[in-house]
């Protein structure tokens, strides 16, 4: 049982524009009763939560037994125990989870859940592309539906895409759907001089396509006096990453940020991980503006409660059983590549 105190010492760090994420006694008084709660529950119904870094602190550091990113996510579902997985993040993400675990119950507990960069393509789509590139391997980002998984050789994370891109003894690759980290492959695989033909899809994630390099610019000029560190996520465009001091995946700038002595960051990602940053290293200074994801931030403490006690129909993550064992040989794929 945590106290209304012990939350509010947890939370008080988190200084994020607007009103999402701002956490005073009062509001900690409002959320101690329904985390206590769905707690107890996960004792109960032998129940574990995954939560990205993008879900809402209250979730993170309230009621989350695994919190992270896509790929160690994925790695939690592998391994974890529980008979029903509740997913805090988005749809897609739960999908890999149930194609990891068959024979769990795997839950989404927000309505939204969908991604723009996900839904930029379907399994009827990318059917068509094989057809029209039967030489090449397919390789697809993690941000994808199962459907998706299936139709493609392998799945790669942010924090392994450039290693099982350049490990593939293909040379013909067609990488979907993020075409801005996709343009950064190519240019990585240039530096590394490791020859490779990229066919592109045209998807985009919303909220990391918004950033520009005269944001850094600006931001540079701002805190000129305290030597501010760039870091951005590769769903980012070319021009943002070459003006960044480091990218990564979300657990790469965590880490990042972890080690360096500098003491002000600016981080180029949605504004979830600044949020994990300022309760875990609450000594440091995270400066710019906070850009949210709403399918992310769709995910509640009451809605986790809800799928908790009386789940509905559209809750559940259901697959075609083919669909599923075609996914899950494109993740074991990455799993190969990447521990290889």
């Amino acid at each position: 049982m945590i106290t209304v105190d012990e939350l509010y010492q947890r939370l008080k760090s988190v200084k994020l524009s607007g009103s999402t994420c701002l956490y005073h006694k009062e509001r900690c008084e409002e959320l101690v009763p329904l985390i206590n709660e769905i707690n107890e529950l996960k004792k109960e119904k032998n129940a574990v939560i995954l939560a990205h870094s993008y879900v809402v602190p209250e979730i993170t550091y309230g009621v989350a037994d695994y919190n992270g990113d896509s790929y160690q996510l994925s790695r939690d579902a592998q391994q974890t125990k529980a008979d029903t997985i509740i997913f805090s993040a988005v749809r897609f993400m739960a999908e890999t989870a149930k194609i990891l675990n068959p024979k769990k119950n795997v839950l989404v507990p927000s309505t939204p859940n969908g991604c723009s960069l996900a839904d930029s393509i379907d399994g009827a789509g990318v059917q068509e592309l094989r057809r029209k590139y039967p030489e090449h391997t397919f390789v697809c980002y993690i941000n994808t539906t199962a459907e998706v998984k299936a139709y493609c050789d392998v799945c790669v994370t942010s924090s392994n895409v450039y290693k099982i891109v350049e490990t593939i003894p293909n040379q013909k690759i067609l990488f979907l759907p993020d075409k801005l980290m996709g343009m950064n492959v190519i240019n990585e695989m240039k530096k590394r001089k490791v020859k490779k033909e990229i066919v592109l899809t045209d998807g985009v994630c919303y909220v990391h396509e918004e950033y520009d390099p005269e944001m850094i610019e600006y931001i540079r000029l701002q805190y000129a006096d305290e030597n501010v560190k760039i870091l951005s996520h590769p769903e980012c465009n070319s021009g943002v990453l070459n003006h960044s001091d480091f990218v990564g995946s979300t657990s790469q700038m965590l880490d990042y940020v972890r080690k360096d002595e500098s003491n002000t960051f600016f981080m180029l990602t949605e504004c979830g991980l600044t949020g994990r940053l300022q309760v875990e290293m609450p000594e440091k200074k995270f400066v710019g503006t906070c850009t949210q994801c709403k399918y992310m931030k769709a995910n509640t403490l009451e809605d986790i409660l809800r799928v908790l006690k009386k789940p509905a129909p559209q809750d559940f993550v259901e697959l075609d059983e083919t669909i599923r064992q075609k996914a899950d040989h494109c993740i074991q794929e990455m799993f190969r590549y990447a521990e290889s």
